[in-house]
């Protein structure tokens, strides 16, 4: 089980992650493998994010958190905002 610290602490983990590949990279580009990796990182956040956000919902709605769920890459990635 996941709860709301977890998340923000993996949250934090996954930015500073991303932004220390974006600064050893100043003025020069990633390799294939770094821009695999900030990509993932992407995906990784919005998932997060959208988890966080479920159990937001969740709570104000009176249900219980714990009952979110991490929802797969592609549901989260197509999402239009």
């Amino acid at each position: 089980m996941t709860d709301d610290a977890d998340l923000r602490h993996r949250i934090t983990e996954l930015v500073e992650e991303e932004h220390r590949l974006e600064r050893s990279h100043i003025g020069k580009a990633l390799s294939d493998d770094e821009k695999a990796r900030l990509d993932r990182i992407a995906v990784d956040l919005d998932r997060c994010w959208d988890l966080l956000r479920q159990r937001d919902a969740r709570r104000a709605a009176g249900q219980d958190p714990d009952e979110a769920t991490t929802r797969d890459a592609s549901t989260v990635e197509n999402y239009r905002q």
